[in-house]
């Protein structure tokens, strides 16, 4: 069973990404996000689902904080595309919240910050 703290609903995640798409045209002027910081265990949980690959989506939550949310996908060769696997189950959205935003938990010697 995946843990609930790396899990968010659809409902969250398609509200965390409208409201990133609503301000990402100002929202750099405004605020300092450099990366993300993401725990090996939430990249094995979303592997575990057996993906071609991995999408990501940025959002913003309630709270203002940037939203890293991941789901995985499997390559349609109809359609040349890599589809979500969001599962339509109330327990298990498939999209996972890996939100340790850079700042406050930056390394502040890396030659990328």
């Amino acid at each position: 069973m995946i843990p609930e703290e790396n899990m968010i609903t659809l409902e969250d995640a398609k509200r965390f990404t409208a409201k990133w798409r609503g301000e990402e045209g100002t929202y750099n002027a405004h605020h300092e996000l450099h990366a993300f910081v993401i725990p090996t265990s939430d990249l094995q949980e979303v592997l575990a689902e057996n993906p071609d690959a991995v999408r990501a989506y940025l959002g913003v939550d309630d709270l203002g904080e940037e939203k890293l949310m991941i789901v995985g996908t499997r390559y349609d060769k109809n359609t040349d595309t890599y589809v979500d696997i969001i599962p339509v189950s109330k327990l298990d959205s498939g999209i996972y919240d890996f939100s340790r935003p850079c700042p406050n938990l930056c390394d502040i010697n890396s030659p990328l910050n």
